[in-house]
């Protein structure tokens, strides 16, 4: 940027979009954990003080970028991926893949994600936070029609119990993917614990198979009991 002091509006918006990509550059050599404000605030060239001026902490920052990470995961799932032929479990099985894949192509979003409740949900303003609970809501239903488009038998319903239980899941095990030394160590020492290493790609893509399936399997139940005399 050949400005030194944001503005205008239009300066103001270009500022913030330097500090998120900036962020996101920082998170392919380094986990959340260790983005600090500080190292943040001198790479872009700022006072940590003037890079407050647009955001309210560090959490916020991060939040703001997980909602920008997840908009383009969605964006190249709807453009890249047509649903395809064969039985509504097959179909499902093909999405599982897609989803799994994608999630793991994506290292800095799956490291948001992990962090988002416990550590980017704390520290921000509510307005912060009712923003990010409307993006977070509009990204929802995003994905909802996305596994809808696959899976149509689905319902709402159900294909809102495969989002909630992918996103649950790719917090929860993509830390596990991403073990210590020392347990890297352990499992090395070990095929019996190497076995117990979780790997997330396949992780996701079973959970959501075994979700889909078991949506349709007491779909399909309820429709039997229904018209049972």
């Amino acid at each position: 940027m050949n400005f030194k002091r944001a503005r205008t509006e239009e300066q103001r918006t270009e500022r913030r979009r330097q500090i998120l990509r900036t962020a996101a550059a920082m998170l392919t050599e380094m986990p959340v954990a260790k983005l600090s404000l500080n190292e943040l605030s001198r790479r872009i060239g700022l006072a940590k003080s003037n890079v407050l001026r647009y955001f309210d902490s560090r959490e916020a920052v991060l939040l703001d970028l997980l909602d920008t990470e997840i908009q383009d995961w969605l964006a190249g799932l709807e453009h890249s991926h047509r649903p395809g032929e064969g039985t509504p479990r097959q179909r499902g099985d093909r999405l599982a893949e897609i989803l799994a894949t994608s999630l793991t192509r994506r290292p800095v979003l799956c490291d948001l994600v992990s962090a988002q409740t416990a550590v980017l949900e704390h520290n921000i303003s509510t307005e912060v936070a009712v923003r990010h609970k409307h993006a977070a809501k509009h990204s929802m239903q995003t994905l909802v029609r996305l596994v809808l488009r696959h899976v149509p038998e689905l319902g709402d319903q159900g294909a809102s119990r495969v989002v909630e239980l992918t996103l649950l899941m790719a917090a929860a095990a993509w830390p596990c993917d991403r073990p210590s030394e020392a347990m890297l160590a352990a499992y090395a020492s070990d095929p019996e614990l190497a076995a117990m290493r979780l790997d997330f790609t396949d992780v996701i893509r079973r959970t959501v198979k075994v979700t889909i399936s078991g949506v349709l399997a007491r779909q399909e139940e309820a429709a039997k009991a229904s018209a049972a005399p």
